[in-house]
């Protein structure tokens, strides 16, 4: 299964989405980005790690929540960056599983790559969820649209054909 470790504040910061709702509401930002994630993972059945980092957060410790089968939401003790978090999780995973890390630092990008990850920019992942989400999106359309929706699709045919009869008796 792939492994995908997000830099949420700095996908956040980038995604023009999450941008906006950002200058009004950092939390909700953090949801729209999970629930976005939620869906990708599920779909796609990677396991992803959104990290967010609490580094300037005073007595913060590290904080790891499971929100769905596939995605876990982590927050970083005091003085700990995301970037560092990624770091020392993707080293200790090695190269035995198949690494994605998602950010648009540079730095960081290049650490990874050296530990046996992938590297993804924020606004290449952006583009695959919204391809992803719009695949699933025509894929519900097409589900819906090839159900039946009227009520003599759905009433057996003796039971329409004696309603019928009723009808027309009165």
């Amino acid at each position: 299964m792939r492994n995908i470790f997000i830099d949420g504040y700095n996908v956040i910061n980038s995604w023009p989405v999450l941008k906006k709702t950002k200058d009004y509401s950092f939390e909700s930002a953090r949801q729209h980005l999970i629930e976005l994630l939620i869906n990708y993972a599920s779909f796609k059945e990677y396991r992803i790690f959104i990290v967010f980092d609490a580094q300037k957060v005073v007595g913060s410790i590290e904080k790891e929540e499971k929100v769905s089968d596939h995605v876990t939401i982590v927050f970083t003790k005091e003085g700990q960056t995301a970037d560092a978090y990624i770091e020392k999780t993707v080293n200790n995973i090695g190269r035995r599983n198949e690494v994605f890390v998602v950010t648009s630092d540079r730095l960081e990008q290049q650490l990874v790559f050296q530990r046996g990850a992938v590297r993804m920019s924020s606004m290449e992942f952006y583009n695959e969820v919204k391809s992803i989400k719009k695949g699933i999106s025509n894929k519900i359309q097409v589900n819906y649209s090839d159900e039946k929706h009227t009520l003599e699709d759905q009433i057996d045919k003796n039971i329409l054909d004696k309603l019928e009869k009723i009808r027309r008796s009165h």
